[in-house]
């Protein structure tokens, strides 16, 4: 059977750019402040027409450092104005903005440079010691630039040719340059996974991807970033663009904060107080640090109305905490560096608003509900599709316009990837129910199988983190003679506590299933965690792989 053609509409063609949505800002909320806390200790602050001008220059001495469209510069650097100059000014010239997680051991770093071919590197003077580690290791570099002005430029390490200064590059500049125009599908910025197990991988986003992305994360069904809200990102501008964040918050005119390197819960709170923050976003270990700050000082939160947690998994003891005790709203997100990152946030339908607090609760801990654009479904290891009834759990898979389609520079990676339809496996085990709320059972690789059955291990550690005594949990799987495996729990006490074994089993009894209920439990003083504040599975199994179990 033949195909019709469509009858097509009468729009005008105007190409996604990453630049515009700055010029609007600039135009239309040029006083509206962009707050900088930078590595010198002081606080920088202008408004959105400034931020734009300073831009404009920095495309210029982009120029005279001879970066080219589709050239990769990379980015090591805190939240601050001058990172918030390169997003724009690197992608808008048509050249592809790569962020680097300065987290990562050094060998990683080396890789990803050399990965991406990176040509110049902007560097804030925190890492200048980093980079000097990796003198003789970056082939394809040509300039390092570190983001200050002259007063406060670090001596240049061995080996290295001179550093430039920032502000000396961009000083004397035009505060004009003639944008070209680019496809949206044009790369725009460049992000790697953490590489928690193999190498990193790069995913390329496009001008027209982030803009998407931008617009859905901006609107009230996702982050709900407006012109009358003042935005605090923790989440760094490293990891995955800061989830978009300081796109939307130019697409829709808001007041910016950027923290800095000061991520301490004083620092934040005295960012949140002094600028009425209203919004903020970051991963749990940055929001336990918060509470633990605001109980010890007795202060309050008067301004801040929402707090986006990602990252991984928000226990309901903070939920409960950040609303019932600071009177502030907490909408859980899920996502990953391949889905730019933004998949599922939750905000509660109308309905579920009249719900019994802990039915209210129960919701705010599943990841959210999907985003509109964004696809997901569940398959079993057949790859057949499983019903959304909020039951049936099995690899979620994902796709949209805001979801790569590829590794950048890795053919071994995306064999494995992609479903026969292109959908991206995410490498989760998950339900959905009828609403599109969706709820991570665990990481198919930390799934624990015990006797056939499977035990969340995410689901144990949000049980557990209610417990009074206790700041963190971690529960892997060990290896059982008769079923396979069996969890094993570790715990992070809160300062001076001890819970016992028993104390913290006789709290669990009633809130998990008896299948359920770990073998054994392990105080220690931390956990392993990634740059990203993800807790490091990989290596606890490492560490207690020979670890026995009680025998009764």
């Amino acid at each position: 059977m033949s195909r019709l053609l469509p009858l097509m509409g009468q729009m005008m063609d105007a190409p996604l750019s990453i630049i515009t949505l700055l010029q609007y800002a600039a135009r239309c909320h040029a006083t509206t402040e962009i707050v900088s806390r930078n590595c010198e200790g002081t606080i920088h602050r202008y408004g959105y027409g400034a931020a734009y001008d300073r831009v404009q220059a920095l495309a210029n001495g982009l120029v005279s450092l001879k970066v080219a469209p589709g050239d990769r510069v990379a980015t090591l650097a805190w939240n601050n104005h001058r990172h918030f100059e390169l997003y724009f000014a690197i992608s808008g010239m048509g050249a592809v903005c790569h962020t680097i997680n300065p987290r990562l051991a050094a060998d990683q770093m080396a890789y990803i440079l050399n990965h991406a071919e990176d040509e110049v590197l902007f560097v804030d003077p925190t890492f200048v010691p980093l980079v000097a580690r990796l003198q003789g290791q970056l082939p394809h570099l040509r300039h390092v630039v570190v983001m200050t002005d002259r007063a406060h430029m670090p001596e240049t390490p061995p080996g290295f040719d001179d550093l430039l200064c920032y502000e000396e590059l961009i000083a004397g500049q035009p505060a004009s340059y003639d944008w070209p125009d680019l496809d949206e599908r044009a790369a725009s910025s460049l992000c790697y996974t953490s590489g928690t197990t193999g190498k990193p991988k790069g995913v390329l986003y496009s001008h027209r991807s982030t803009v998407l992305h931008a617009m859905a994360a901006g609107c009230a069904e996702g982050v709900g970033v407006s012109g009358r809200e003042v935005v605090l990102p923790v989440v760094p501008l490293f990891h995955v663009n800061a989830w978009g964040i300081p796109y939307a918050c130019a697409m829709f005119g808001a007041k910016l904060v950027l923290p800095g390197p000061r991520l301490d819960g004083e620092g934040l709170h005295e960012l949140f107080e002094a600028e009425g923050v209203t919004l903020t976003a970051g991963v749990p270990t940055v929001w336990l640090n918060l509470i633990n700050y605001l109980r010890q000082s007795g202060k309050r939160l008067d301004m801040l109305k929402s707090i986006v947690i990602g990252g991984s998994a928000a226990p309901v003891s903070m939920i409960r905490t950040f609303e019932e005790e600071f009177g502030v709203d907490v909408a859980h997100a899920w996502g990953m560096t391949e889905m730019s990152p933004m998949g599922t946030i939750g905000i509660l339908k109308r309905k579920d608003l009249d719900r019994p607090a802990e039915e209210r609760y129960a919701l705010k801990a599943t990841q959210g509900r999907m985003v509109a654009m964004v696809g997901m479904k569940i398959v079993d290891p057949m790859g057949r599709a499983l019903p959304h009834d909020g039951k049936a759990f099995g690899e979620l898979l994902v796709s949209g316009p805001w979801i790569t389609s590829g590794y950048y520079h890795n053919d071994e990676a995306n064999l494995a990837a992609f479903d026969e339809d292109g959908w991206f496996r995410t490498g989760d085990v998950a339900t959905i129910d009828a609403d599109g709320y969706m709820h991570i059972v665990d990481r198919a690789k930390d799934v624990i199988k015990s006797g056939g059955e499977w035990i969340s291990s995410i689901d144990l550690e949000n049980a557990v983190m209610g417990h009074p005594k206790v700041a963190e949990a971690a529960v892997i799987g060990v290896s059982h003679p008769k079923w396979d495996e069996r969890p094993l729990l570790i715990v992070v006490p809160k300062p001076g506590e001890t819970p016992d074994k028993d104390e913290i089993l006789s709290w669990l009894t009633s809130r998990v299933a008896r299948l359920w209920l770990p073998d054994d439990v392990v105080l220690v003083d931390e956990l392993p965690h990634s740059g990203t504040g993800k807790v490091l599975k990989a290596q606890l199994r490492q560490i207690f792989k020979d670890h026995k179990l009680p025998t009764v």
